[in-house]
């Protein structure tokens, strides 16, 4: 009997994950934790502590005021941060904080304030655009970056570009057009630059499908969690979340009687139906429901009928000998949170991502 929604945590598969990816790497290449988005929707602080714990040198955050919040939780290593913007500089600053500089623009406005403030030598990374047109210097922009402008006062640990479609199967045009690019950004920062950055290029896919390309770092995110985007990459992960609540009522339906909003479902016959403390405001959206979604109760399946409403969800357990307190699982680590995705033709990450802060987070 669970009391809850609750997101429960496996640190030793946490653990597993961490120590495999590990295993696929030669000992001088770093591993560079990703933790943004709340560590994926567990919860960064604790995740970098374990993983502190496990060995971890380096954690990535998406924006400054994520890489705040670990600084707070009193993480010590260096922390990259992804995504930084104008209004955040200051922040960067004020936690020690690395960030990717990946336009000319927040090159000029960052060095004009490591200027004001005095600041000689901050470490920075910069992020090469080859081809996922997300964000990042063009190579133009980069030879500009090292040939006209005074990085007196920068310290580049990084330079690293961001693969597109690291899982696709080899070979691939498009990644080997990005590996192609990437290759020339480092023989350039050799040629112009009289500094030794470090370069990296591989997220969590890409440390299955290209370990020869690791250079002197990788950065993992999802694997972490349990994914990799490739079933056969999947078996050897762990997923270390397990998303459950309780039946919090159950209802017994006439034949004919409707469940929730706009009377989404009907009982064929008289039916029990479960009401579960879950909703869209939660992470659990509406396309879960109408039939779409299942969940897992005492090892059999029940079906999300009705609309998903904001809160709560409505399953049918007529078949189910269940009772009110019985948890029921939404995903865990044999059906996973990509299984739940793959109903509403999405991804692992935005199921895990959008998890809601209310459900509580609780550690085993």
């Amino acid at each position: 009997m669970i009391q809850e929604a609750r997101l429960t945590i496996d640190l030793k598969c946490l653990a597993h994950n961490y120590s495999l990816l590990r295993s696929m790497l030669k000992e001088e290449t770093d591993l560079i934790a990703v933790v943004k988005a709340n560590a994926y929707g567990a919860d960064s602080s604790k995740i970098a502590h374990e993983l502190s714990k496990l060995g971890t040198s380096c954690f990535a955050v998406a924006y400054a005021e994520e890489g705040a919040v670990l600084r707070k939780a009193n993480i010590k290593e260096p922390i990259l941060v992804f995504y930084p913007q104008m209004g955040q500089l200051e922040e960067l600053i004020e936690h020690n904080l690395e960030p990717a500089l990946y336009s000319l623009e927040i090159i000029k406005a960052f060095i004009s304030l490591l200027k004001k403030k005095k600041k000689t030598t901050y470490p920075v990374h910069i992020k090469c655009n080859t081809g996922l047109n997300r964000i990042g210097l063009s190579y133009e922009e980069f030879i500009y970056f090292l040939k006209e402008i005074d990085t007196s006062s920068l310290d580049i640990k990084s330079v690293y570009s961001h693969l597109g479609a690291s899982e696709n199967p080899k070979p691939c045009s498009f990644t080997q057009k990005q590996i192609d690019a990437f290759e020339l950004i480092k023989a350039t920062v050799i040629e112009l630059s009289t500094k030794h950055p470090k370069f990296h290029l591989l997220n969590s896919s890409g440390i299955f499908n290209y370990p020869e390309l690791q250079l002197d770092a990788v950065r993992t995110g999802i694997a972490l969690y349990g994914f990799a985007n490739r079933s056969e990459w999947d078996k050897q992960l762990k997923p270390i979340a397990k998303l459950s609540a309780p039946i919090c009522q159950i209802h017994t339906l006439k034949k004919g009687e409707s469940v929730g909003y706009n009377q989404g479902w009907e009982a064929s016959k008289d039916s029990l139906i479960g009401v579960i403390p879950l909703g869209h405001a939660d992470g659990i959206g509406r396309q879960y429901g109408n039939g779409i979604g299942k969940v897992s109760i005492l090892g059999q399946s029940a079906s999300i009928i009705g609309n998903v409403c904001m809160d709560m969800l409505m399953i049918d357990i007529t078949s189910i000998n269940c009772e009110i307190g019985t948890e029921v699982i939404l995903f865990d680590q044999i059906t996973t949170a990509a299984d739940l995705a793959d109903l509403s033709n999405t991804i692992s990450y935005e199921v895990l991502t959008g998890l809601s802060p209310r459900i509580k987070r609780v550690y085993i």
